[in-house]
């Protein structure tokens, strides 16, 4: 898996360099936002880990001309904002997940795995089901034309139980789609995640059949 780290603060930079190739990532280092659109103009990058807060042009400035262009890199934005519409704000801009500093370096590389997997996976980049519709691009969900606020997770769960068109996904199921170490994770996450999106998108859009599983209602 291919990661541009775009960091100025050079000890950090080297640091996160270093350790994710020692993690067996290929690592490319920018310093500056100018850099870093420069950069990914040439190569191909599956994971983007961005500070937001860089000189001159700023990494809120570089993800957002990403997603002009419907580039669609993962990106993980980290700042020391650590407030929740400062991760609202980064996540509005298209950003796919948020890392506030200080932080754990085992926590960003597990963020680092959850992303790249899926960061070339072809699919279509709409799908739609009755009133919903997912743009997996810019990871976006919409009820009726209104966009939903999810998280990370409940938004891979949601394409998974979209693409399934209707038939029914288990909890197992659901855990090796959507998490990168399912063993590791029990059922019991599955269902409190799933509270949290039948209550964002209605009982009724997202049905549960005992001994089936949860799916997509009938439009």
């Amino acid at each position: 898996m291919r990661v541009m780290v775009v960091e100025d603060d050079p000890v950090l930079g080297d640091t996160l360099r270093d350790g994710l190739a020692a993690e067996g990532f290929t690592v490319d280092l920018a310093r500056e936002g100018r850099t870093a659109l420069e950069r990914l103009g040439e190569i191909d990058i599956d994971v983007l880990v961005l500070d937001r807060d860089l000189p001159g042009i700023s990494g809120d400035t570089v993800c957002k001309s990403l997603r002009e262009y419907n580039d669609d890199t993962r990106i993980l934005m980290l700042t020391a904002a650590a407030s929740v519409m400062d991760r609202v704000d980064g996540l509005d801009l298209g950003a796919d997940d948020y890392l506030t500093k200080p932080f754990a370096f085992v926590e960003l590389v597990a963020r680092i795995r959850a992303l790249g997997p899926r960061a070339r996976v072809v699919n279509a980049p709409i799908i739609e089901r009755g009133r919903l519709r997912a743009d997996t691009v810019r990871r976006r969900a919409y009820l009726e034309d209104e966009p939903v606020r999810l998280s990370p997770k409940e938004f891979e769960v949601l394409e998974a139980l979209l693409r399934a068109d209707g038939a029914p996904l288990r909890s197992d199921q659901l855990l090796d789609i959507a998490w990168d170490t399912p063993d590791t994770v029990t059922g019991s996450v599955v269902r409190v995640l799933m509270h949290s999106l039948r209550k964002k998108l209605g009982r009724d859009l997202i049905e549960y059949e005992q001994g089936h599983g949860y799916r997509i209602g009938q439009p």
